[in-house]
């Protein structure tokens, strides 16, 4: 039995938001309120960047109505950053945000650490649980996952896919209908362009819309297939004749043969070094109107996609708040170094638990969608990932609403007391 640990709780979220990363938040708070060793549960606004600026909040003072709301709010409640702690690229620098977060972390004596992310947050909670038993502060550090893009490994899925590829699913369905409604005997195309720069999990969740064979999507263009203009203009000049339209949906790290990102913008990079997308679609708008002269439009569902908390999976709220309250058990239970993971245990009735993974295990390790969920010639994922995609979308969330409106949270977000001098 791990020695009873008391002190406070710090959660804070990290990166690209998703429609439930909130929905884990309001179960860390809800869950730590129920342990008599938490004393007081503090956010960390804009994630570990405003650790850094000791710019935490007071999260009991927040009334239970709005912790609540949380579960149906999109965004991150508590805001986010790109931030990384860089030991191989700028040793220097990351050990003095080591020696700043720990002046944080004692001077508000946490104890409990979580942090809700993806890839590179995760990576960062490692990082601090190593240097906390490094420097014998005891603290317990629980990651919960958290992305869109899907691509965190040993978890069956992350909190946030099963509400993006519903919303972008139901979109092309009904985009489709708008396209179909309106094609001529000249023909037309649609290309939707949505996230995911390395995996195609995004894209590959939008054959969910597709209930019949003729129905859209006709192609989807995953990252993990490189891209051949030949064979891509045959298939919609194929089903263009046959429809008399074609929607084509393209993730948008969709990449060429020699690897090349078709739609990057080499001369833009975000806070890890990574190119800028989000011009794939206009890409192949210009491949297929140039070379098959076809009307084409495209759409790009951008942040629409991952902020869609009015038609959120009701399994991905409620797995989202799951996620939260095992993190808290773990962390008092004595764990630390963890990654809460979703665990299937059946298809048919679906049905799941929580449990956990080491962090060294998942850190900046991506998980790819498997080659034997990909149609033989590419373009579509088959009945495994359909399988494996249907249930995350079950469920509608209905959140509270005003003047026909959702009726989002929002917290009042009671500062803390500062107690060290300004971060150099």
């Amino acid at each position: 039995m791990a020695e009873q640990l008391t002190g406070n709780v710090l959660v804070a979220q990290s990166g690209g938001p998703t429609a439930v990363i909130n929905a884990s938040v309001a179960g860390v708070i809800q869950e730590a309120g129920r342990h008599e060793c938490i004393e007081e549960i503090y956010g960390g606004l804009n994630g570990i960047l405003g650790i850094l600026n000791e710019t935490l909040i007071d999260l009991n003072e927040e009334k239970a109505r709005a912790i609540e709301g949380l579960k149906y709010t999109p965004a991150a409640g508590l805001g986010t950053c790109r931030y990384k702690i860089n030991f191989k690229k700028k040793p220097e620098k990351a050990a003095q945000d080591m020696d700043r977060l720990f002046e944080v972390f004692q001077a508000h004596n946490i104890r409990f650490f979580f942090y809700a992310g993806g890839n590179d947050s995760q990576d960062t909670t490692n990082k601090i649980h190593h240097e906390a038993v490094r420097r014998g502060w005891d603290m317990r550090c629980i990651g919960i996952p958290k992305t869109i893009d899907n691509d965190l490994p040993h978890t069956d899925h992350c909190n946030g896919y099963g509400s993006v590829i519903k919303y972008n699913a139901t979109t092309v369905m009904e985009v489709a209908f708008d396209v179909s409604s309106m094609a001529t005997d000249d023909g037309s195309c649609c290309i939707v362009e949505v996230m995911g720069r390395a995996g195609g999990w995004i894209a590959a969740g939008t054959v969910l819309a597709k209930r019949q064979p003729t129905d859209a999507p006709h192609l989807i263009l995953l990252p993990e297939i490189p891209f051949e203009e030949a064979k891509f203009l045959a298939k919609v000049k194929e089903t263009v004749a046959a429809l008399k339209y074609c929607i084509v949906v393209v993730g948008e790290g969709l990449k060429n043969a020699a690897g090349e990102e078709i739609g990057v913008d080499k001369t833009r990079v975000d806070a890890f070094g990574h190119a800028e997308l989000g011009g794939a679609a206009d890409r192949l708008m210009e491949i297929v109107q140039g070379k098959l002269n076809l009307k084409t439009r495209t759409v790009k569902l951008g942040y629409a996609q991952r902020a869609a908390a009015h038609f959120a999976s009701k399994t991905d709220v409620n797995e989202a708040v799951a996620c939260g309250e095992t993190a808290v058990r773990a962390a008092v239970g004595g764990k630390s170094g963890f990654m809460v993971k979703i665990v299937r245990t059946s298809n048919r009735p679906y049905t799941w638990t929580t449990d956990l993974q080491p962090l060294d295990d998942i850190a900046n390790v991506e998980h790819f969608l498997p080659s034997d969920w990909i149609a033989a010639d590419g373009f579509l994922p088959n009945e495994k990932f359909i399988e494996y995609a249907a249930p995350l979308i079950e469920g509608d969330s209905h959140p509270p609403s005003e003047g026909g409106l959702p009726k989002f949270a929002v917290l009042d977000k009671v500062p803390i007391e500062k107690k060290l001098a300004p971060r150099a």
